[in-house]
């Protein structure tokens, strides 16, 4: 399993929003320089939600054929429909990915039975290790402790990404770690935290921007310096809640254009950030050296 940090990649837009597969170039390039140690694609950070099967299609094959095995590719694959969710994770798979990530069946929002059987039907289609993606923020769903419970014992579900914010529910789901089913937090202000309950890394927005700072936060802990990775976590803290200002990817994709790395806009309904919010956003940028 990969422990550290991996990369929630924004897709970089050309001014036409087509997708800038040179640009993704230079990022993936950029990341494995840097030292992240998994690189995620089609995440929410990703835009996938705006982007057509075909367009999924190819930032996949190209993110595979460009990382060509120096760092563990994770592909999101999840679906409110288990059938397409099973469809995509197939074609991830045939593609090379090592990891899927799939999140849970949102807008359905499904009971407890229906979870399970959603998630035990895409584990069974593949052979790829599935990591579960529960997000109830973003889905208005969420992955009950005993849903973990119970799909965390499943051969071919290898971890979760846990964004729900609660530590409680992150204390709780604990119990259900081992060797074969890890947890990565999918909060970037609550790293240390899951790391401290027994998780494995983080999915990281703020990775996009500060892929060497999150990969010392988190290998520093593990490795036993938790001093250290305690003072990376607070040190980036404030410009960390500032990606959050406005909703995700919108003030990760400014910050990086304010860094000079030209990723492009968005697709609606997402749209540029509020003039007071990106100068709050600037403002703690400078703060931590990034402007």
């Amino acid at each position: 399993m990969i422990k550290g940090s991996i990369v929630a990649l924004i897709t970089p837009f050309n001014e036409d929003g087509s997708v800038n597969f040179d640009k993704l170039g230079e990022l993936l390039e950029f990341h494995i320089a840097n030292q992240t140690d998994g690189i995620l694609v089609l995440g929410t950070t990703g835009e996938s939600s705006t982007m057509s099967h075909e367009e999924d299609d190819s930032v996949v094959e190209y993110t595979i054929n460009k990382v060509a095995h120096r760092v563990p590719v994770v592909v999101g694959a999840g679906s409110n429909d288990t059938q397409t969710a099973i469809d995509k994770s197939v074609k991830y798979e045939k593609m090379g990915a090592d990891y899927l990530l799939i999140i849970t069946p949102y807008y359905n929002k499904a009971n407890e039975g229906g979870m399970i059987a959603h998630f035990t039907a895409v584990a069974d289609a593949v052979h790829t290790p599935i990591i579960m993606y529960n997000v109830p923020g973003r889905t208005g769903c969420a992955l009950s402790e005993n849903v973990v419970a119970k799909l965390s014992k499943h051969p071919n579900i290898c971890g979760i990404k846990e964004a729900s914010g609660n530590i409680s529910y992150v204390m709780n789901i604990s119990r259900y770690l081992n060797d074969d089913f890890v947890m990565y937090s999918g909060n970037d202000d609550m790293v240390i935290p899951v790391l401290a309950c027994g998780g494995s890394g983080v999915i990281s927005v703020f990775a996009n921007t500060c892929p060497r700072q999150c990969h010392e936060m988190v290998t520093s802990w593990l490795a036993g310096d938790r001093e250290k990775g305690l003072a990376i976590q607070q040190k980036y803290l404030d410009y960390i809640h500032a990606l959050f200002y406005e909703v995700n990817p919108i003030p990760v994709k400014e910050a990086m254009n304010l860094m000079g790395m030209n990723v492009g806009g968005y697709r609606l309904p997402l749209y540029p950030m509020s003039k007071t919010n990106k100068a709050r956003l600037e403002e703690q940028m400078k703060k931590v050296g990034l402007l």
